[in-house]
C-alpha cells in the first residue's frame, strides 16, 4: 500500500492522522509543506480540497482529518476507528467533529497569537519536518506566513481572549467524555486522536500546559501522543490566563 501524508510543521490534525495510520499498521511517507503555500501545492496535486492534512493512498486523494478517518476504516477495517454500535458511533463522531471544529480552531488561534508575540519558538515546531528546504531558511522567511496565518485564523486579541475563557469548559467536556467512555477506548478511536492532538498542541504552550496536564484530558493526550514538536515559553498577558487559574487551583 502506497501512502503519502501531506502536512505542515506542527499540524495537530495531521499528527492525529499519522497516529491513525500507525494504529492501522499502514506505512506512509510524510511530506511537509509551508503554511499558506500548502494550498497551492495541494491544488496542483489535484486533491479535492486545499486543507491539511491530505492523504494520497493507493492513488486515492483524501483531504481533511475526518474524511481520512472514515476512509481508513473502509481501506483497513481493523482495528476500527469507530465503534460498530450505532449510538456509540454517533457519540464518537460528535466528539470528533467538536475536536476539529471547536478545540482545534481555538488552540490554533491561541498558538498563532502567541507566535505573533514571540517568533523565536517557530523553529521548535518545525522539528523533524521534511520540507525539502533547510529548516533555518524556512523559519527565517516565515514572517509573511505568520502574518497571513494570523489573519486567516482570526488570531486577534478578542477571539483569543474568548478562547482562553472557554478553555476550562472545553477541558471539562473532554473529561466528561472520558468518564462516559466516549474517549479513552482501547484501541483509541478517531475522536481520541483528534482531541488528543489538539490538546498536545495546546500543551506546547507553557501558558496553557499547567491547566491541562494533571487532568484526565491531559493524561489522554500524553498517552496517545507522548512526543509533539514545539515549545513556546510564556508570552500571553496574565489577565487573559486568569480563567485558567481557578480550575487549576481546584484540581490541585
Amino acid at each position: 500500500m502506497d501512502a503519502t501524508l501531506y502536512s505542515i510543521p506542527g499540524s495537530h490534525p495531521a499528527i492525529a492522522v499519522g497516529r491513525m495510520l500507525d494504529q492501522k499498521g499502514i506505512a506512509y511517507k510524510r511530506r511537509d509543506l509551508m503554511p499558506v503555500v500548502s494550498k497551492a501545492v495541494l491544488k496542483a496535486l489535484r486533491f479535492p480540497g486545499t486543507t491539511i492534512p491530505s492523504l494520497k493512498i493507493d492513488g486515492r486523494r483524501i483531504t481533511g482529518s475526518r474524511e481520512i478517518s472514515k476512509a481508513l476504516d473502509q481501506i483497513r477495517p481493523e482495528p476500527p476507528l469507530f465503534p460498530a454500535d450505532a449510538d456509540a458511533r454517533a457519540a464518537v463522531e460528535e466528539a470528533e467533529v467538536w475536536g476539529e471544529k471547536v478545540l482545534a480552531d481555538g488552540v490554533r488561534r491561541i498558538l498563532w497569537n502567541a507566535l505573533k508575540r514571540d517568533k523565536a519558538p517557530l523553529r521548535s515546531y518545525a522539528e523533524g519536518a521534511r520540507m525539502g528546504v533547510p529548516i533555518g531558511l524556512a523559519v527565517a522567511t516565515a514572517a509573511p506566513i505568520l502574518l497571513a496565518e494570523t489573519k486567516i485564523h482570526n488570531a486577534t486579541d478578542d477571539p483569543v481572549k474568548a478562547d482562553l475563557a472557554a478553555l476550562p469548559g472545553w477541558l471539562d467536556r473532554i473529561d466528561e467524555w472520558i468518564g462516559e467512555g466516549v474517549l479513552g477506548s482501547d484501541p483509541p478511536n478517531a475522536a481520541d486522536f483528534q482531541i488528543a492532538a489538539g490538546l498536545r498542541l495546546a500543551m506546547t504552550l507553557h501558558d496553557l500546559r499547567p491547566a491541562i496536564a494533571a487532568r484526565p484530558a491531559g493524561e489522554l493526550a500524553m498517552r496517545l501522543i507522548p512526543e509533539y514538536p514545539g515549545d513556546a515559553p510564556p508570552v500571553l498577558p496574565a489577565a487573559w490566563l486568569e480563567p485558567l487559574q481557578a480550575p487549576a487551583a481546584a484540581n490541585a
